[in-house]
């Protein structure tokens, strides 16, 4: 059980420290819970850095939760593409339609309220209903986790049910009533500039003599570390299927990865077939259309969270059959100056450039 003085102190000590050297961010600079929410999605699993960019991009062409909603999803994924994880851009468009018939459009400020948007977990909904509306509810991500693991010397594995519910226990009595979002963005902000992964920065860290980790010797050793499993690696062939000075693209599924954007038609390579075999297989299969595969124009390695693809791209020119985009929600025959207008995957975008130059 933590000690009351010791939680009166961390918290005076860690607002004090992040009222000195917390980091100048957009997102800071406003307590508009839409900014807040924004903001909050784009930093799921993505570092602030790289978030920078697109968050001051999508807050100019989207400024208001109204907007949002009435932006076609294609729009809305142009925006994001580049900075993955689209199921994210998905559901915070979602989530916008129901703010606005549910909620009049007004972001709610209960964390009830928050849990019921596409999207919005735990650790969001603690952040928005903080940092936006002054509410007491705990955060959790995995600065958080590093921070809260060292400082009271957890030792379980932090995303086991039984640690994570422990830590989500110590958050909730930490977090003051007064500025309850400014103490949980001290939290994050510890975790990011100073108790960071591996080796913290002891030395720079605020609250030092009140980490239990530090004063066993066991801060680098914790959180403990889940031993990572290897992941698979696929082989992947697209076409670039011409036709009358046209490309040949499809939309994928909504529900599943990469979720409304488009791409070029194609599939995995099965057993030992060739990598021609296979494409001209997968867009008879997938398309229905008949291809002469050309020449070669680009190979990208790909890493998701899960697993690896080695994708190779064909020049193919169509021979016949009109496509059915059996596995796709829309397919069209654009020119390639007109591909930019589209969100494609990562991969995707590599060979786009190819075909560029």
């Amino acid at each position: 059980m933590v000690s009351k003085d010791r939680i009166r102190r961390l918290r005076r000590v860690l607002v004090g420290w992040f009222a000195a050297n917390g980091r100048d961010l957009p997102w800071r600079r406003t307590r508009d819970p839409y900014a807040v929410w924004v903001s909050e999605v784009m930093l799921q699993q993505t570092q602030v850095e790289t978030v920078i960019p697109y968050y001051e991009r999508f807050m100019r062409r989207f400024p208001t939760v109204a907007v949002l909603a009435a932006a076609r999803l294609d729009a809305v994924l142009k925006c994001w593409e580049g900075l993955g994880y689209y199921g994210r851009a998905r559901n915070l468009h979602r989530a916008a339609g129901m703010v606005m018939s549910q909620f009049g459009g007004e972001i709610p400020g209960e964390r009830e309220a928050l849990l019921r948007l596409p999207g919005v977990g735990a650790y969001t909904a603690g952040a928005i209903a903080s940092i936006a509306f002054d509410r007491p509810e705990p955060i959790v991500d995995g600065n958080v986790m590093r921070v809260l693991c060292r400082l009271f010397r957890v030792h379980g594995d932090p995303r086991s049910g039984r640690t994570s519910r422990r830590l989500w226990e110590m958050a909730t009595v930490l977090v003051p009533r007064r500025c309850p979002g400014i103490f949980n963005q001290a939290l994050m902000e510890l975790g990011a500039l100073v108790c960071r992964p591996g080796e913290p920065d002891c030395g720079a860290c605020p609250v030092r003599r009140l980490c239990e980790g530090r004063r066993h010797g066991e801060q680098a050793r914790l959180p403990v570390r889940r031993l990572r499993k290897a992941i698979p690696k696929y082989t992947v062939v697209v076409g670039i299927v011409e036709k009358d000075g046209k490309v040949l693209i499809d939309r994928r599924p909504e529900g599943g990865l990469l979720g409304g954007l488009w791409e070029f038609p194609g599939g995995k390579r099965i057993g030992r077939e060739s990598l021609k075999a296979a494409l001209t297989r997968e867009l008879r299969e997938e398309m229905g259309i008949e291809v002469q595969v050309g020449p070669r124009v680009a190979v990208v390695d790909h890493a998701y969270s899960h697993f690896a693809i080695r994708l190779h791209a064909y020049r193919c020119q169509w021979l016949g059959g009109q496509p059915t985009g059996r596995s796709c929600t829309a397919w069209k025959w654009v020119r390639l100056k007109a591909l930019t207008r589209y969100a494609f995957p990562a991969a995707n975008r590599e060979v786009i450039v190819a075909l560029a130059k």
